[in-house]
């Protein structure tokens, strides 16, 4: 009896080590295109190990004192991806378009999102996902029964609906540092929303994100420098660095309008844009006294 049992604990740890190492063998395993296991890894898609970007940290603001705010101004502004300068942002390699990184925020949880401007209620996951992956009916004739019939088509989204991005951000003189500053706190996807036969019935934000608890994340995602595959930028380099050609759409006002609002001829609301970005320039000349 004593001699089964030795024998049967000797059966059980054998199996148990034979399944671990062909589990870990089928793990390390790829497939082919045939669907065939190989034993062979995935070649390297590059001539070194690319570190700089997933090890890549923040540098964390100044510590900013509201007495030391001496003047503040709010701005919003429109990145067109359609402009030369903002064709990083919808880069076509799939999974690499700003959008489509952002999404991938989304869904790693590391990003939220919200659904207003101010930051004071967050999208559930359900809602995202609604608002991700709609549903469109249709009716469709039944020859059979000479009848229609309604048909549900699901909608994913399309991130080449996603054109512009709006920025909310904050220009200030900081009086300790002597400095005019900018920071941003949110950003908007701006999406076309289409009917069945693709025409645009409406625009709008997809959803609001607050950057500073964002910057982290696009810190280690890269976007595409035309300049140089070694010198890669993050899309926190973009943001910070104003990578980006934008124009003003709105500044805070005792009326909470846009400019379109109150110029609704191009011409004049591109000047009404220029004539907002002088006024910020100009403070901070007067500032000084010569």
């Amino acid at each position: 009896m004593f001699h089964k049992t030795i024998n049967l604990i000797y059966l059980v740890l054998v199996t148990f080590v034979c399944v671990g190492g062909l589990q870990a063998q089928v793990e390390n395993m790829n497939v082919t295109e045939s669907g065939q296991p190989t034993n062979k890894k995935s070649p390297r898609d590059d001539v070194y190990d690319r570190k700089q970007m997933t090890e890549r940290k923040i540098l964390e603001y100044d510590f900013l004192d509201e007495k030391d705010v001496m003047w503040e101004k709010r701005i919003w502004r429109l990145i067109d991806f359609r402009e030369k300068r903002n064709q990083h942002f919808k880069y076509k390699v799939a999974g690499k378009s700003f959008i489509e990184i952002l999404l991938k925020g989304l869904n790693q949880g590391k990003l939220l999102a919200y659904k207003e401007q101010d930051f004071a209620y967050e999208f559930t996951n359900e809602e995202i996902q609604k608002k991700l992956n709609s549903v469109d009916t249709i009716e469709v004739f039944d020859y059979d029964n000479n009848t229609y019939e309604t048909k549900i088509i699901p909608k994913e989204f399309d991130p080449n609906n996603a054109k512009q991005l709006r920025i909310k951000e904050v220009w200030f003189f900081d009086e300790e540092a002597s400095d005019l500053d900018v920071r941003i706190l949110g950003l908007a996807p701006i999406v076309d929303n289409t009917d069945r036969n693709g025409n645009v019935v409406s625009t709008g934000p997809l959803f609001w994100f607050y950057y500073p608890d964002m910057r982290e994340f696009l810190a280690v995602n890269a976007s595409f420098n035309e300049g140089s595959d070694v010198d890669m930028f993050s899309w926190e380099d973009v943001f910070e660095n104003r990578l980006f050609s934008s124009y003003i759409i709105q500044d805070s006002n005792v009326y909470d309008r846009r400019i379109q609002d109150y110029k609704t001829v191009p011409l004049d609301a591109l000047f009404e844009a220029e004539k907002i970005k002088d006024g910020i320039f100009h403070m901070e000349h007067d500032v000084w006294d010569y």
